[in-house]
């Protein structure tokens, strides 16, 4: 980072839209804007002004942006329809993993060594296409058994309805798992979601252009890395769950983490967890789940709950609950419900805006329910502090019950016990103290709290992984989502496949206009085994991972 360059981060929140200016002594400027939920783009374009106001704007070198678009267009099924394509072979019926309004299946098969067994139906094909024009479905999504083995079949599949198509996402240019039920379903919610995220993407390069800002930006993905915005439009998937993921990025910034911990980011609308090993995030190794399905899209393991300073509080008989909902905002900012921010107001713990407006609306609230104000405020806190304890330990007792993964490698047998919570976002300073007794242990409140997601999303790392597939028997190496696929000699060798993994990675990241450097690339997984045909051995099948390490670019602890 030299002297003069200014890194951006925005984090568009549920509640707020945050923004923070980072120059190389930390800090330059910070804004929080309420989010305008029926206009992203305002709220986004007016966290860029204030934050920019009083800068050169051609000094800042790169933007980050964390989006809840995706997320909440899949949460809330309010998805495009897809045409989905499906070609699986013997041996699986891939009926059983039906997803969305139209889902065709079409002959022909490509085995496990990516040999073509049998070829695609095209005329059939071509029907699909043309039937879909009929229903005025414009994006589509090709999922082959072995296309990561071989993708040829998605490809022509690709060529033969391009004429009926917006947009076609390949099963192939997701990821080189092969997993063929998670690549059909992220295929299918990647299309679902495409048309959505460009419209945003274009008024996002369109705000600012007409700001006079020509930096890099970026897009922060579920693994806490980021991806180039370009790139982004391809695979707008990538981006769910971003916020929360800009929360972790921020706490490894702000802080000098060791040990097993908890961070809790409270904010308007929900209370985001995740867990830290022996100070390392954890991550969804295989991919998370959207509306019950399972995807290949890797994230930090997190998990969200209903619990904000806008979350409504609600009296039936004896007992008080806070959420899971928001009805809008806080009595004290002009909403119409008794929040969790209401209670803390008329507790005198915080004292944000109409402070009057919080003590009026839980005093009447109490009142109908036969309670004290102070009864009916303290009640609702205790509850929203009980509520995210119980959730974290049953989070930890899952985690504890399976495989440990972290941003870096499997921990054999770890348990997690956690010795500090770091707590962030705008109530966070209210629920420190209370948070530390129901844990029982360090409880740390971070510089910069309220916005340490938009300084995570600012200082986000860009991120790929990518899975090299060589049979020296058939001589054929495959890199199936960054497009590389090329002859090899049959004394290709594991290490050679190593040093090619990196090589292919570097020059992919150097095309997207991404910058790393080798010191980020790790190799996370490898492997060679011989193929047997009959009673001969058949050439070698070797497999690599690689990837860029998740992490921040650097620290302001």
């Amino acid at each position: 980072m030299a002297a003069s360059d200014l890194y951006l981060g925005l984090d568009v929140g549920g509640t707020h839209t945050d923004a923070v200016l980072i120059g190389d002594k930390g800090i330059v400027s910070h804004y929080k804007a309420v989010t305008e939920h029926t206009n992203l783009l305002l709220s986004v374009r007016r966290a860029i002004e204030e934050i920019t106001r009083d800068v050169d704007r051609k000094k800042i070198r790169r933007i980050n942006l964390s989006t809840t678009l995706s997320t909440n267009a899949i949460v809330e099924d309010k998805l495009e329809d897809v045409c989905v394509i499906i070609s699986s072979g013997p041996g699986i019926d891939p009926d059983n993993f039906r997803i969305g309004k139209s889902f065709n299946l079409i002959e022909g098969s490509i085995d496990h060594r990516g040999k073509e067994v049998k070829g695609i139906d095209a005329k059939a094909v071509a029907g699909i296409g043309s039937d879909a024009v009929k229903k005025k479905i414009k994006t589509f999504a090709a999922v082959t058994k072995f296309s990561t083995r071989n993708p040829d079949h998605e490809n022509q599949i690709a060529e033969k309805i391009r004429s009926s198509s917006d947009f076609i996402t390949l099963g192939h240019k997701l990821s080189g798992q092969l997993s063929f039920p998670r690549r059909i379903v992220t295929a299918y919610f990647n299309s679902a979601v495409w048309r959505l995220y460009n419209s945003f993407a274009d008024a996002i390069a369109g705000g600012l252009d007409e700001l006079g800002i020509s930096a890099e930006v970026n897009v922060l993905k579920a693994d806490g890395g980021t991806m180039p915005f370009a790139f982004s439009r391809d695979i707008p998937v990538e981006s769910i769950l971003s916020g929360p993921a800009a929360s972790v990025m921020g706490i490894a910034a702000l802080c000098d983490i060791t040990q097993d911990c908890v961070m809790l980011d409270i904010g308007g609308t929900t209370t985001d967890i995740a867990v830290f090993a022996d100070g390392v995030p954890l991550i969804e190794n295989e991919g998370i789940s959207l509306q019950s399905y399972p995807t290949l899209v890797r994230a930090l393991k997190t998990r969200s709950i209903g619990v904000g300073g806008d979350s409504v509080i609600r009296v039936k008989g004896k007992a008080i609950t806070v959420g899971p909902d928001r009805k809008g905002p806080a009595m004290a900012a002009g909403g119409n419900e008794p929040t969790l921010v209401d209670a803390l107001n008329s507790l005198k713990i915080i004292s944000y805006m109409d402070t009057g407006a919080s003590a009026a609306g839980i005093a009447a609230m109490a009142k109908k329910a036969g309670l004290s104000a102070a009864k009916l405020a303290g009640g609702a806190f205790d509850c929203a502090v009980e509520r995210i304890r119980e959730e974290v330990q049953a989070m930890i007792d899952g985690i504890n019950n399976r495989p440990v993964y972290t941003i870096h490698e499997m921990l054999e047998g770890k348990k997690i016990i956690p010795r500090k919570v770091y707590v962030m976002g705008g109530p966070a300073k209210a629920f420190r103290e209370k948070l530390a007794g129901a844990f029982g242990v360090e409880t740390v409140l971070p510089e910069n709290y309220d916005v340490a997601n938009a300084i995570g999303a600012a200082l986000a790392k860009t991120t790929i992984e990518i899975e090299l597939y060589a049979d020296t028997g058939r001589g054929e190496l495959i890199i199936p989502n960054i497009g590389v696929r090329r002859k090899i000699a049959s004394a290709y060798t594991v290490k050679d496949a190593e040093r090619d993994a990196k090589k292919h990675l570097a020059s992919h990241l150097k095309e997207v206009g991404a910058v790393s450097s080798e010191a980020d690339t790790e190799i996370i997984e490898s492997s060679s085994f011989n193929m047997v045909d009959g009673y001969y051995t058949a050439g070698r099948d070797i497999r690599v991972k690689c990837q860029i390490k998740p992490g921040v670019i650097k620290r302001l602890s």
